[in-house]
């Protein structure tokens, strides 16, 4: 027990400070490619976090020899929407609060474009009603329906590269690996980006090995645990990115990581589930997907009136606190 707390404290650590590696490097990556800042949260960022639990999805439903284990990969496609569409953008909310800009200027709105963040809520709203759909159905061809889901993300890329417009010149902090180059070569970006990925991996799976532990010996049920709390653990960079950069007053690319993680989770994921298993839903599931499509209606109706400000962003995450309390009765 000792030893599984010891290296779940040891793996957050590393996954915080993997993602302050991966940031900073991110956005030199972007500046290399000449993508503007949402791209490069939504894309870059976005892309290279969500590749542990896509990894870990995969594994389940294509390698998995048991029920249990393709469910682990079924929870997980509709475990990480739901976590990034309320933790995700709460934690971004209660760090602007807790901002010393916010607090030196009396303000809670968040400084972003609200009305292309709405049009992301309404994109991913669209796909996920047909995946949530399909689980609510039997019929022979639906594995085919998977390669809609890969299609639908391939159009969601082409739409960011191709609509995007800001490209801020504001100059950045030094590349970690080399703090004294203000122009480093696309090789040490490169290196420092797959190094923080690495250690982003190897940390977000051992917590994760650590999390289910702590819970199984807590006497949570296994399918509790794979869909509370599994989700919330391999969700942990795409949160730490928001943060890192949400302290260093960047909430345009917080937020773009945030909503292009949840096109990546909408997609990829799905896909490979729909494609591999029965993709049927249960009770959970079924209470994932309701509060998911609350928590994107409110999201999308507020950000489509520029109204959005910090306090009713972190006010998003009581949504899981609802979700949690049905999961957990309904195992009881």
């Amino acid at each position: 027990m000792f030893l599984a707390v010891f290296l779940f404290l040891l793996c957050a650590g590393a996954i915080y400070l993997a993602c302050e590696y991966f940031v900073n490097a991110i956005e030199w990556f972007g500046r290399r490619l000449k993508v503007g800042d949402t791209a490069t949260g939504s894309i870059l960022a976005a892309f290279g976090t969500a590749l542990p639990e896509s990894a870990v999805t995969f594994t389940a439903v294509v390698f998995g020899s048991t029920p249990e284990q393709k469910a682990i990969g079924v929870g997980a496609a509709m475990g990480g929407p739901l976590v990034l569409a309320t933790i995700a953008y709460a934690v971004v909310g209660l760090a602007l609060l807790r901002s010393s800009r916010a607090r030196e200027q009396n303000r809670f709105a968040v400084a972003v474009d609200q009305r292309a963040l709405s049009r992301d809520q309404a994109w991913f709203l669209g796909i996920f009603v047909i995946k949530v759909g399909l689980g609510l159905m039997v019929f022979a061809y639906k594995p085919w329906c998977g390669l809609f889901f890969l299609a639908a993300y391939g159009v969601y890329l082409w739409r960011q590269l191709h609509e995007e417009h800001t490209n801020t010149e504001e100059e950045l902090e030094p590349l970690k690996f080399r703090p004294g180059d203000r122009a480093p070569s696309f090789a040490w970006v490169a290196l420092q980006t797959a190094a923080a990925l690495a250690v982003i991996a190897l940390a977000s799976h051992t917590f994760v090995l650590q999390l289910e532990y702590l819970g199984t010996a807590f006497g949570m049920p296994a399918d509790l645990v794979a869909l509370l709390l599994s989700p919330v653990a391999t969700e942990l960079p795409e949160t730490m990115n928001a943060l890192i950069w949400v302290k260093q007053g960047k909430e345009r690319l917080a937020l773009a990581n945030i909503s292009g993680a949840m096109m990546i989770q909408a997609t990829v994921p799905s896909a490979l589930g729909i494609i591999f298993t029965p993709w049927l839903f249960d009770a959970p599931l079924i209470a994932a997907a309701i509060v998911t499509s609350i928590a994107i209606i409110a999201l999308w109706a507020i950000f489509r009136r520029s109204a959005m400000d910090s306090r009713i962003l972190a006010s998003v995450g009581l949504l899981y606190g609802l979700f949690a309390g049905f999961v957990i009765w309904f195992y009881r």
